[in-house]
């Protein structure tokens, strides 16, 4: 099944008049009428398919509401898809256009082609069976694609000037607490433990590659005939250069097994049969860049914290009255799960 897009989300409707009349004025292939509609799965930017009677783009715009400028930098993610584009890698969708005019939409936006295949969100869809084997295929084509980004050569490719690698690890645990405490609505001890933990116990090592900070199966076009080929990766708003192991730890935070709670399950099929477990993700991680990992305990604690304050951030707008989107009422029970993940792994010190 092709992803597909529904009906625009309430308060998340796009202007079409003035989106099309910009559109006319710097695209060629928008002489004509086009249609717009929105993709309803994610939680953070904002997407829409446009079709035209030439091509099918993709517009990425910030949440309505959001002031998290990081997080949601529309120009950024447009150079960083130029960049590795450039660079040779081939799993991203082609960036098209950047609209800087703040007048259009009230913030920066930017195209992509449209790249056709499957997406695997929270369910199967209806017509669409995997098989164990298939899933554990799958699991390694995931991790295959995390290592081979992580290998990219920062400097031949150009990539090193996305980012600030030197202290990475330290400035992210700090951002990440400071944007929880931001944004807490509720007390959950767990989460402001395990901010006081990694504080502690910051690793003194490092290591530099490109990371996509994101990488789960919900932001995995796969092939419709072949749902173990990875034909593009999306959702690079966070890419950067900085430590891999954090981008495995948030890799590992999202890749919910059987055993976890309900609420972490929609973001990663990973807990259906047949999928590696995250001790498996680990162990073929390290053996396909040859490379031990200490401490994983904190790059896992890490991640399943930020993943608790990106839904913290979300349920915050929602909580405000800033977004009206039903679904963000439940995320109060993701950001505990996470908590109690996080907690979990500290106390017992492994991958739990």
């Amino acid at each position: 099944m092709i992803d597909q897009p529904g009906s625009v989300r309430q308060g998340e409707e796009l202007d079409q008049a003035k989106l099309q009349a910009y559109l006319r004025t710097v695209f060629p292939g928008f002489h004509g009428e086009f249609s717009i509609q929105q993709f309803p799965s994610g939680y953070s930017n904002l997407t829409y398919l446009i079709q035209t009677r030439e091509q099918d783009y993709v517009l990425r715009r910030p949440p309505f509401g959001a002031n998290i400028k990081s997080a949601h930098d529309m120009e950024r993610e447009f150079l960083v898809l130029t960049k590795l584009g450039a660079a040779g890698y081939s799993k991203v969708p082609e960036a098209v256009h950047l609209c800087k005019d703040l007048d259009v939409m009230g913030c920066k936006f930017y195209l992509m082609k449209r790249v056709n295949g499957v997406i695997l969100r929270n369910r199967l869809p209806k017509e669409v069976s995997i098989k164990e084997d298939s899933f554990r295929l799958l699991s390694k084509a995931a991790i295959d694609q995390l290592v081979y980004l992580h290998k990219l050569d920062l400097e031949k490719t150009g990539l090193s000037t996305l980012g600030k690698p030197e202290g990475y690890v330290e400035r992210q645990v700090d951002g990440w607490t400071k944007r929880y405490s931001n944004a807490q609505t509720d007390t959950i001890e767990s989460m402001n433990e395990v901010a006081e933990w990694m504080q502690r116990h910051l690793p003194t090592d490092s290591r530099q590659a490109f990371i996509h900070n994101d990488f789960k199966y919900d932001n995995l076009v796969l092939d419709t005939d072949n749902l173990t080929e990875i034909k593009a990766v999306l959702d690079w708003e966070m890419a950067t250069v900085g430590d891999p192991r954090m981008d495995l730890g948030t890799t590992l935070a999202y890749w919910a097994e059987a055993k976890d709670p309900d609420s972490l399950k929609p973001f990663n099929l990973t807990w259906m049969p047949g999928n590696f477990t995250r001790s498996e993700v680990v162990d073929y991680y390290q053996q396909k860049t040859n490379e031990q990992i200490n401490g994983i305990v904190f790059y896992y604690a890490f991640g399943t914290f930020k993943v608790g304050v990106i839904c913290q951030q979300i349920y915050q707008r929602y909580k405000s009255g800033i977004t009206k989107d039903a679904r963000f009422a439940t995320l109060i029970h993701v950001i505990k799960a996470c908590g109690e993940n996080a907690r979990k792994a500290i106390e017992k010190n492994k991958i739990c």
